[in-house]
């Protein structure tokens, strides 16, 4: 069903985001990855593309229309991640995580809709939406209006019949699995910790098109953590 389907995939070079655009791939779709980095695989479409920039957006919506004639998917998955105490916050770095996480997928969603007919968008938020750890105000608020604008988009977009949905990662390892420690995995109850194809398999749930009863929504993949109850004893 994604066969020369066209996905565009924002932070795709690395991580989560890489999985998904090759997932897309291998399904036959035509596949946009748009980052600040070029992406390891030359066999993608690479546009050079800061989400937190209105005219690197646009441009990056009107090159791609150009080049396959349409766009049927969106993946907002660029995203930025800092640990520091409220008190220590530069309003600098709040405005860079809360541009980079959540400006990106309103301009984004914005101006690839101008080129939809149908089709689906999908944004990845984070199980940080719900519950936090300690310093991570900027990222919560970020991922938090994700899950929020998701169901704004989904309302406002039904009319060019296209699903908005997001994703809530939970654990979701991008770095050398095999290191990680019985403990890490014990702790889920999926007993393992997740990876990235984990996400982009979700992504090719939620934007097949027998799937579009499905909008509005947020999905959470995080091995069953966020319904654990934890007490010390």
């Amino acid at each position: 069903m994604f066969e020369n389907k066209v996905v565009i995939v924002t932070g795709g070079a690395q991580g989560i985001g890489c999985s998904i655009a090759q997932k897309y791939v291998e399904q036959g779709a035509n596949v946009v990855v748009a980052d600040v980095a070029e992406p390891a695989d030359a066999t993608i479409h690479f546009i050079k593309t800061d989400v937190r920039s209105e005219s690197d957006v646009q441009a990056l919506m009107e090159q791609t229309a150009e080049r396959f004639g349409t766009i049927d998917i969106l993946i907002n998955n660029a995203g930025k991640f800092v640990v520091t105490p409220p008190t220590e916050l530069l309003l600098e770095i709040w405005d860079d995580i809360i541009n980079t996480n959540l400006r990106s997928v309103f301009l984004c969603a914005r101006e690839a809709a101008k080129y939809m007919n149908g089709g689906a968008i999908v944004s990845v938020a984070s199980t940080r939406a719900f519950q936090s750890e300690p310093y991570t105000e900027a990222y919560a608020a970020s991922k938090g209006g994700i899950v929020a604008l998701t169901h704004a988009l989904a309302t406002s977009f039904a009319e060019k019949n296209i699903t908005v949905n997001c994703i809530s990662p939970g654990w979701i390892e991008t770095g050398d699995y095999a290191k990680l420690r019985e403990i890490d995995h014990a702790q889920h109850l999926s007993n393992r910790v997740g990876k990235p194809e984990d996400i982009a398999r979700a992504c090719l749930y939620l934007t097949h098109p027998e799937n579009n009863f499905i909008t509005g929504t947020n999905v959470t993949i995080d091995g069953g953590m966020t319904k654990k109850m934890l007490y010390e004893e």
